[in-house]
Order: structure tokens, then sequence, then C-alpha cells
């Protein structure tokens, strides 16, 4: 289930992409699919363990295109551990909404990103989210939960600031909107709902065979009640960040601040 179009991120063969808490890995996959050199970056170490595994696993089955590598790293979205410029594409897909100090950690998204690259970045919708919310103070008031409702004007801005331009925006998941109020309406730590176990194969389902249906359904839902939005920003190219993107190739071709868990296409 993917959040972004790589299509407009321009993802593919050889990109320097990285996916800033990756999670379990869904787009990270995507990305190394179609050839690009990955690094899936996250704090939880057990959850990149199993992703590593994945990208093995998709390089052995033959889904990787020559040149594809997949990495992964473990870190601190606010100080990450690379030089100006080094990453093609930089997505954050549904984190910035964890982050007390959200402003910082746009910060370095912008700053890894090379000069006319591509930086997604996708967090709950407002209306969604804010119902959700009102729903279940346990969907959000707890440890690494959701601690901000973005409204996506207020977030454009804000990752502009850091230095980037925004060039697109769009929802997406409609159809999981209706599922998380099921859930928070009936307690989101609740394991076993006949009504939400329902929905959750209905969702399952649609994932799993994507029929015309139910995708044009979400499409005509999306602009109204899309989970999430996805935003995206290209870095200008000055002279100056011509001369930075420069010395980051040099470095990167000498084989500096390489993390660790490479996966190669074979």
């Amino acid at each position: 289930m993917l959040t972004v179009d790589f299509d407009r991120l321009r993802v593919g063969r050889r990109t320097r992409f990285i996916d800033v808490g990756a999670g379990a890995g869904r787009h990270s996959f995507e990305a190394l699919r179609r050839g690009a050199d990955v690094v899936a970056f996250d704090q939880d170490a057990a959850e990149l363990d199993k992703v590593a595994e994945w990208f093995g696993a998709l390089a052995a089955a033959g889904e990787v295109p020559p040149g594809g590598e997949g990495r992964v790293q473990v870190g601190d979205a606010l100080a990450l551990p690379y030089p100006d410029g080094w990453f093609d594409c930089v997505l954050a897909s549904e984190i910035l909404e964890h982050v007390p100090q959200d402003e910082r950690a746009i910060a370095e998204l912008v700053r890894v990103l090379a000069p006319g690259g591509t930086l997604g970045v996708t967090v709950p919708r407002w209306l969604p989210e804010r119902i959700c919310w009102a729903l279940s103070d346990e969907y959000h008031a707890n440890e690494g939960g959701h601690i901000r409702i973005y409204r996506a004007d207020e977030l454009a801005a804000k990752v502009q600031r850091a230095g980037v331009r925004l060039t697109h925006r769009h929802h997406a998941h409609a159809l999981h909107s209706p599922y998380w109020w099921l859930k928070c309406a009936v307690g989101p730590n609740r394991e076993s709902h006949p009504a939400v176990n329902a929905y959750h194969k209905l969702l399952v389902w649609d994932m799993l065979k994507a029929p015309a249906l139910t995708r044009g359904l979400e499409r005509a839902l999306n602009p109204l009640i899309g989970k999430s939005v996805a935003l995206y920003f290209v870095k200008p190219v000055t002279a100056q960040s011509s001369d930075t993107a420069q010395s980051s190739g040099a470095a990167q071709s000498s084989g500096a601040a390489q993390p660790s868990g490479t996966v190669a296409a074979p």
C-alpha cells in the first residue's frame, strides 16, 4: 500500500533514495524494485532487520533491476548521518506527526536533499485525523503516538520555509478512514470486534486484488476523506548548491558515510 506517487518523485535506476521513518519498508521496497540506491532509515533496529531480510528476498527473486541496492540504517531523524545534498529523493511518510521537534526534522530532510532533488512528505489529513481524536484518546495519547494534527497548508508552508518549493499535493487511502473511525469508536486497542474484523478483511482483499470498483471508489473519495495528504517538493538549484552537489558526489564515490546492511541486485 503506497501513499506516494513514485513517478512524481522521479525514482528510477540509481536514484539515491532515503526513506526516513521507513518502518516495515513498504516504500523502500518499491524504490528498490525500481532500481534505486535505497536507504531504509528508522530508529527501530528490529523493524529494520526485517526490512533487510526483504531486501535480500527481493534481490534473490530477481525483482531488483541491475544496479539497485537496498541498505538499512538505524538512526535519529533529527540528526541524519549524511552530508548536505546526499540524496536525489527524500521521503518522510507518516512520521512528522510523531516528532515533537518537527521543524528540526524538516530541516534535516531538506539538508540531505540534493539540489534539483524531490522531497515527499505525507501525514494524516486533518479531518479524518480530527475525527479519530474525537472518538478516542487511546488512538493518539500514547508513547510514540500522534502529537499534532496538521492542516496541509500549514505543513506545506513549514516545509517550504526550510528551502524547497511545493510542486503538487494529493490525498490517499480514503477507504482506510472509515476503518480507523470504526476502530476508534470500539476502542483502538480492542483486539477483536466483528465489524472491525470484517472491514479489515475488505481492505486486505482490496489491496491484494485491486478491483476496478474499489479503486475507482477510492479515487472518487480521496479528495473528501482521504486518510493521508501527500506533499511533493523540489529543492531549487543555485550556483552555490551546484558546488555543494559536486562535493557530495565526490565524497560518495570515495565511499564516505555509506550505511550498513547493503543488499545489491545480482
